[in-house]
């Protein structure tokens, strides 16, 4: 196990890029062979779009590398957090981290972006995708990343997790960003079936429907456990879904610019 953990903490940085790119790739792939819809897109032109999103990201992670650094170090030192008042096998800790930062470096978090105006504003750009497909799962407004990023580092100071707890949940997550993003179509019992466990692709499309009550359902990111728990799962028939968002126009979904300024529209009204 410690081999295991081992790996993720001195994983090269070309080894995280070259994962990202397999995982992205590989449900790109797929959607051309099993797609849930038939989109009539320029999957190039939408796929740049969100890929300079993804740039922003990267560099964020840069950033928030220094940072995270400090906070292993410190809480190493300090031997701060609930996982070092807790006596148990490695696997059992490493279990623990991973639920600790899906429930608040995703779930929480994500139940936030939409309750918050400020943060729901930043949240816009995410659902203002109206070809919801493997490469949305790179689309963020890069404040909107960082308040993801900040709540990460919350839960790592609670649990007083290693570094290599951090770095596993971080490739696995890569993982179920890029499939429940992904424009696949499972076989319907079989998505349904592991929806009560983990966030399938059809699970996470009704979040990306265009209209209240949907958008704001299935938060999770991992483990489905949490939208069951607090009453905000929701199943129902994705043909009946719509991608978008009804206060942004569908116009400007490939508009970088006017994408990273939708926070600061006064001319679009929010909900709250």
């Amino acid at each position: 196990m410690e081999a295991f953990l081992s790996f993720f903490e001195h994983m090269a940085a070309w080894q995280k890029v070259a994962w990202i790119s397999l995982v992205l790739g590989g449900f790109w792939i797929l959607e051309g062979y099993y797609a849930l819809v038939k989109f009539k897109y320029n999957k190039w032109v939408h796929a740049r779009t969100n890929f300079i999103f993804l740039g922003f990201v990267m560099l964020i992670n840069l950033l928030f590398g220094i940072l995270t650094a400090g906070i292993f170090i410190w809480t190493d030192n300090s031997q701060f957090g609930i996982l070092q008042l807790l006596e148990l096998p490695i696997w059992a800790e490493l279990i623990l981290a991973v639920i600790a930062l899906d429930l608040t470096a995703q779930y929480f978090v994500h139940f936030l972006l939409h309750k918050v105006n400020w943060m729901w504003r930043l949240h816009l750009v995410h659902h203002s995708d109206t070809y919801v497909d493997a490469t949305t799962g790179t689309r963020h407004h890069p404040f909107d990343f960082i308040i993801r990023e900040t709540f990460a580092l919350i839960a790592v100071i609670i649990m007083g997790m290693p570094v290599a707890f951090y770095l596993f949940y971080r490739i696995l997550s890569v993982f179920f960003t890029y499939f429940t993003h992904a424009n696949i179509r499972l076989p319907l019992k079989i998505d349904k079936l592991l929806s009560y466990l983990i966030v399938t692709p059809n699970m996470h499309k009704f979040h990306h429907h265009y209209q209240l009550p949907w958008t704001d359902s299935n938060y999770g990111n991992i483990l489905s456990i949490w939208d069951r728990l607090f009453g905000t799962f929701v199943y129902d028939k994705t043909e009946n879904i719509r991608y978008g968002i009804d206060i942004v126009e569908d116009e400007t979904a490939d508009d970088i610019g006017y994408q990273l300024t939708i926070p600061f529209k006064r001319s679009i009204k929010t909900k709250n």
